[in-house]
């Protein structure tokens, strides 16, 4: 219990020192970083920050399957919508947000902090990855929706 502690302590040390401005330059030099030893030296405290939060990681946490969005669900969260903007266009969950996957950390002010947030792409795969970041970077209310708007679509709960 006591390496627990330990442990979850300094993993909380490096989420403190893993700035937005940080982890965004960590992501967006991830090509350059696998092939160059000064910047995956200079993100280390990111990788560090990113492996322990995994570690304290249930193996569903952070996901939401359709069959649970129930109406009591549906009416409490905030959907966003990650998936480019024709398919947006083209059909979406009622009432959902558009933040492109890509876009989750560079429009961070948009995504609430106070409410459960589920974010989806078509199969789950891309808007898992908007999650992680989210949830590195401090956000613990968001979610993904596994199986993403086709999921959705075929087995909701509750479609309004």
């Amino acid at each position: 219990m006591m390496t627990f502690f330990v442990t979850h302590s300094v993993f909380h040390q490096h989420l403190r020192r893993l700035t937005l401005a940080g982890f965004v330059m960590f992501v967006a030099a991830m090509p350059v970083a696998l092939t160059s030893p000064t910047l995956a030296n200079a993100s280390e405290d990111v990788v560090e920050a990113m492996g322990e939060y995994l570690m304290f990681q249930d193996y569903l946490s952070g996901v939401i399957r359709p069959e649970q969005i129930d109406q009591s669900i549906f009416e409490a969260v905030v959907f966003i919508d990650t998936r480019t903007s024709d398919q947006f266009e083209a059909g979406s969950i009622p009432g959902a947000l558009h933040i492109e996957w890509r876009e989750v950390i560079e429009r961070i002010d948009e995504i609430p902090q106070d409410q459960k947030t589920i974010l989806f792409c078509n199969t789950g795969v891309l808007s898992a990855q908007a999650v992680f970041a989210l949830r590195v970077a401090g956000f613990e209310n968001v979610l993904v929706l596994q199986g993403g708007y086709q999921g959705w679509q075929e087995n909701a709960a509750y479609k309004p």
